[in-house]
């Protein structure tokens, strides 16, 4: 993950929150069902999870809640902070979607808006590890932007440019925003079944199972 994304949180940890919660109208669109999403994810999680980058812990509140054994990994010094403020119990690792340490057992590996950080061939690269780690079963449970193809992205951007929401007309341009057959290849390419459940607008669930 680019240092370029882990530095965003700087400035992004005091107003997350608002954020996610709607209280900004140019990004409401983007967490709609936020709640919903994450107990979505937390849902079809099992056993021992590990959570790429928690935030300010709002899925990690859902998985304890659901009891699961929670291993939380996040890159942003800022945002481990908060999580460990409200979690003081939580593992909670320094690391990314690619660099990261693992107890011996994972069940599940989850995340919420994040995946988007890895281009195309590091995402491949990533499914490939988690596939490595997981016993046959084992499932990766992620919600983040995704479009079913480059069409229906670029004319979302549009459609953000048009309404004058050109800051996240400017994430969708410049973070690594895939498409469906895309991931669906890599999943399959991981040994992986996935099923995809859009979620709103913007964001999908990829349920995957290790074959």
């Amino acid at each position: 993950m680019g240092r370029e994304f882990v530095e965003i949180f700087d400035k992004w940890v005091d107003s997350y929150d608002a954020s996610v919660s709607g209280q900004d109208p140019e990004y409401r669109d983007v967490f709609e069902k936020y709640d919903e999403i994450l107990s979505a994810v937390a849902k079809k999680s099992f056993g021992t999870v590990v959570e790429f980058g928690t935030g300010t812990g709002n899925l990690t509140a859902k998985l304890v809640e659901a009891g699961h054994s929670v291993i939380g990994i996040e890159p942003n010094e800022a945002m481990r902070t908060v999580t460990a403020k409200r979690f003081p119990d939580l593992v909670l690792i320094d690391g990314d979607l690619l660099a990261f340490e693992t107890p011996q057992k994972v069940d599940t590996f989850v995340s919420s808006y994040v995946f988007h950080h890895l281009k195309d061939h590091d995402k491949e690269k990533a499914l490939s590890t988690y596939a490595k780690l997981l016993p046959v079963g084992g499932k990766i449970v992620f919600a983040d932007t995704i479009f079913t193809s480059e069409v229906a992205k670029q004319a979302q951007i549009s459609k953000e440019r048009a309404r004058g929401y050109n800051n996240v007309a400017d994430d969708l341009e410049r973070e690594y925003y895939t498409t469906i057959p895309i991931l669906t290849q890599a999943f399959e390419k991981a040994g992986f079944d996935v099923h995809f459940e859009q979620m709103n607008d913007f964001v999908w669930l990829m349920d995957a199972t290790k074959k």
